[in-house]
């Protein structure tokens, strides 16, 4: 059937093309459909029977003749070309150039969908990857494997924070192996515009491969997109054995693709009109990280999920929470108040943190001082609320101390500069730098020992703040 082109499309909707009278087309086979002025589309078969073909056309069906479109079945899977010059390269969810440089020419593909792996053969997240970002190395680290989402708002930086830890991120120790694939997915114009010239002036698009789907390019790209750029990190890390971080902005805009097209289909809709198998969707996508026993190289994830009306238990939020281990929230109040990044450190958790640091990762204080960070800081937050209702005159001494620690904590430790890359030391100084501002007494989560000798009290100086 290769060499066979069929022109029997019947309709076209939300990209995807019905066709009728095809015998023995498989279900994920690619397809070429090519339009009444012989320009070729990409197209996936997602749905065969004896009735009726189903195929995902990433370019779209926008413009489509049905009359004069043909479409051959090449009975082979999706694939993308691979080789170590995908670094430094910018492609569209479907693997085509968007750098102006010529495509891929490679002879190992490998299909989209990437190979399933064994669960016995998986390796447990360890090792620490600084981020250079204190609120996230300090008390919510990512461990290489690690699935770690990024939970925000619209209108919140979180693409100036997926930029800053594309460019910041590393594998302490071993930075010459260590490279970043960036996913975007409808994302805007001057966003797209604003990732690239920052990778390129910050000279680190050399360890980057970047994909690209804009908003007005077609949703159904989306799908395919994160698969595309999981498959390049998987050969990045388990081919070139290179430690690879996947950064991917933004899974609401996937799912919402996901969404419109299970419509399209008619498939059943569930929680808000989302089809009931988003989770094992959004598990195909996530569960591509980790790493494998006896390879070198391993995939990590830092996904990044927009909250529809900020509500984290809206269905992608509260999917993506159930597969991976743990998130970093964005808060609207600190953002209002100027702190970036917004780091919301009392909801924001990573689960296997305590794999990856301490002796012979970090240094050996650090699980005790995020520990003592976030006991100090929810018990400072306790006191701004009892400020806020009787005064901060009303306070006791102790009290005030930890409304100054407070203010410390987000202005000197949760906020820096947008291009300050701090090492973990520089942040666990940093952290008893504020942590100085209580009583020794009120230290209870650290040794004594590292009391004697990091912890120097602080006299208290100027206005504390009740809010």
């Amino acid at each position: 059937m290769k060499e066979m082109e069929f022109r029997t499309a019947s309709a076209a909707r939300g990209g995807l093309l019905f066709m009728k009278g095809v015998p023995g087309v498989a279900l994920g086979d690619r397809a070429a459909v090519r339009d009444h002025r012989g320009r070729l589309r990409n197209g996936l078969v997602i749905r065969s029977s004896n009735d009726l073909v189903l195929v995902e056309v990433f370019e779209g069906t926008d413009g489509l003749d049905l009359e004069r479109t043909w479409v051959r079945f090449l009975e082979e899977p999706f694939e993308l070309p691979l080789s170590r010059e995908l670094l430094g390269r910018v492609f569209n969810g479907v693997g085509r150039p968007l750098d102006g440089r010529p495509p891929l020419l490679s002879p190992l593909k490998r299909p989209v969908n990437g190979a399933p792996v064994n669960p016995a053969a998986r390796a447990y997240p360890r090792e620490f990857i600084q981020t250079g970002i204190s609120a996230i190395d300090g008390m919510n680290s990512l461990v290489r494997g690690q699935k770690l989402p990024v939970f925000s708002g619209s209108g919140l930086p979180h693409n100036r924070l997926a930029a800053q830890i594309v460019r910041q991120a590393r594998l302490p120790g071993e930075e010459g192996r260590f490279a970043v694939v960036f996913a975007a997915m409808g994302v805007s114009h001057s966003d797209a515009r604003f990732f690239q010239e920052d990778f390129e002036s910050s000279g680190v698009l050399g360890q980057v491969v970047m994909f690209v789907n804009l908003a007005d390019d077609p949703p159904i790209e989306r799908l395919i997109l994160p698969r595309t750029a999981l498959t390049a990190a998987e050969y990045l890390a388990y081919d070139l054995d290179l430690h690879v971080l996947v950064v991917m902005t933004d899974m609401t805009n996937y799912a919402e693709a996901l969404r419109e097209v299970a419509t399209a289909k008619g498939d059943v809709p569930s929680r808000k009109g989302y089809p009931g198998y988003l989770y094992s969707d959004l598990a195909e996508v996530y569960e591509r990280a980790g790493r494998i026993r006896e390879r070198r190289g391993s995939v990590t994830m830092i996904p990044v999920v927009s909250m529809p009306s900020d509500d984290i238990t809206h269905p992608i939020p509260d999917l993506t929470g159930y597969i991976t281990e743990g998130q970093v929230v964005l808060a609207r109040d600190l953002n209002a108040r100027h702190v970036y990044p917004p780091v919301a450190v009392l909801p924001s958790l990573s689960r296997l943190m305590k794999d990856g640091i301490g002796r012979n990762y970090t240094r050996d204080d650090h699980p005790r001082v995020a520990s003592q960070l976030f006991a100090s800081y929810a018990r400072a937050l306790e006191v701004r609320n009892l400020a806020a209702i009787i005064g901060a005159e009303e306070l006791t001494e102790g009290d005030r101390r930890y409304l100054a620690f407070a203010d410390a904590f987000e202005n000197r430790f949760v906020s820096q500069g947008e291009t300050e890359d701090r090492t973990i030391f520089e942040t666990l100084s940093i952290a008893w730098e504020v942590l100085s501002l209580l009583p020794a007494e009120e230290l209870i989560r650290v040794s004594e020992e590292e009391i004697a000798g990091h912890h120097r009290f602080q006299p208290l100086s100027g206005e504390v703040h009740a809010a």
